[in-house]
């Protein structure tokens, strides 16, 4: 299904309300060893109160028959280097797939680069570039006698985060990628599910928390900065569409722990934007569909699913730090964000995590 929602409406918010001060030595640069030994700020929305806990404790936090979202996306090696046919260098970075051999990509050093110029990244494998469709993103089609997705396996880079201040390594074509990944086609990890192991998991489930698992690829939707000429008014700026699927198994769970009365806890911001999106498209309800959405919340949103919400901390005038906003108040994220400051906890991808309730 590609209808796309009805926008939100956006109360008139300056980027600026969204900003803090984070200290260069809090973005986490890599993995903690043990997944489920991440810190776990806890929040209580009704109260406005939190407390410190870890990702282990998580069963203990959640009840019998709570449902848990997870995104079964998996991260492709999407980062590549090619050459142009001057010699210069140019970086790629696929941004979704179009088919087996076409694909949507940011370029960086594209100068000189137009339609039919063709970038090689080795002998037996390139792109040739078919538009440039503005906003620094073009339209590829894969070239060469290597197949696109072996090719990537073979050149690719995992694509990490530009705050992560370090190439990618091998350890990272685990490390960023969730124990649930399933579905290839991410530029970015749904990253609260770093957090999970086989023996939490099973722990959840020994509580008699349930799980289901939805797809939607992260993209540019996800990770792309507000625009500029958003500063003074958030409601200008435009998500780019990022495809998803919900299965009859997780309209199904959704659906029976509603009747219940218990809770549905969507695993990351990307869990919770598919959810929610397919709720605005579905009279409230969560039904099976696949499509693309371009949903952005904000303070004033209404939530039809979620009751809860596990994700690590984001970045400053991001998108996603707007969606918390949303869900549990601008001022009490305000307070626990510098409670999470002040403590010391690991910020962004690699970082601790947070669990609104």
């Amino acid at each position: 299904m590609a209808a796309r929602a009805a926008p939100p409406r956006h109360p008139l918010l300056k980027l600026s309300e969204f900003d803090f001060d984070l200290p260069e030595e809090l973005i986490a640069q890599r993995p903690l060893a043990d997944r489920a030994a991440a810190r776990l700020l806890v929040v209580r929305r009704d109260v406005g109160m939190y407390e410190h806990r870890y990702i282990h404790e998580l069963p203990a936090l959640l009840g019998a028959g709570d449902l848990v979202v997870f995104n079964d996306t998996k991260v492709i090696p999407a980062r590549l280097f090619a050459k142009k046919p001057s010699g210069g260098k140019v970086e790629v970075l696929l941004t979704r797939a179009r088919g087996v051999r076409h694909f949507t990509a940011m370029l960086r050093n594209a100068k000189g680069v137009v339609s039919d110029t063709l970038l090689a990244v080795s002998d037996d494998f390139g792109f040739v570039v078919e538009a440039a469709i503005g906003g620094g993103f073009y339209e590829l089609r894969a070239t060469g006698a290597m197949e696109p997705m072996a090719a990537l396996e073979k050149y690719g880079h995992i694509p990490l985060p530009p705050y992560i201040r370090r190439e990618d390594e091998a350890a990272d074509r685990s490390s960023y990628q969730t124990m649930f990944a399933r579905e290839p086609g991410s530029a970015a990890a749904p990253t609260a599910g770093l957090h999970f192991t086989p023996a939490l998991l099973a722990a959840l489930q020994a509580r008699g928390v349930e799980s289901a698992r939805l797809t939607l690829h992260v993209g540019p939707g996800t990770f792309l900065p507000v625009r500029e000429d958003a500063e003074d008014d958030i409601s200008k700026h435009k998500m780019h569409a990022e495809p998803y699927a919900v299965s009859d198994t997780v309209a199904l769970a959704v659906a029976v722990a509603k009747a219940r009365g218990s809770r549905v806890i969507p695993v990351g911001t990307t869990s919770m934007r598919t959810l929610e999106s397919v709720a605005a498209r579905a009279g409230g309800r969560v039904v099976p569909m696949q499509g693309e959405t371009d949903i952005f919340i904000t303070p004033g949103f209404r939530f039809a699913v979620a009751d809860g919400l596990l994700t690590n901390f984001h970045l400053p005038r991001s998108t996603l730090l707007m969606l918390v906003s949303a869900f549990a108040g601008m001022d009490l994220v305000r307070k626990v964000y510098r409670e999470a400051i002040a403590q010391r906890y690991r910020f962004f991808s690699y970082g601790d995590a947070c669990l609104f309730l």
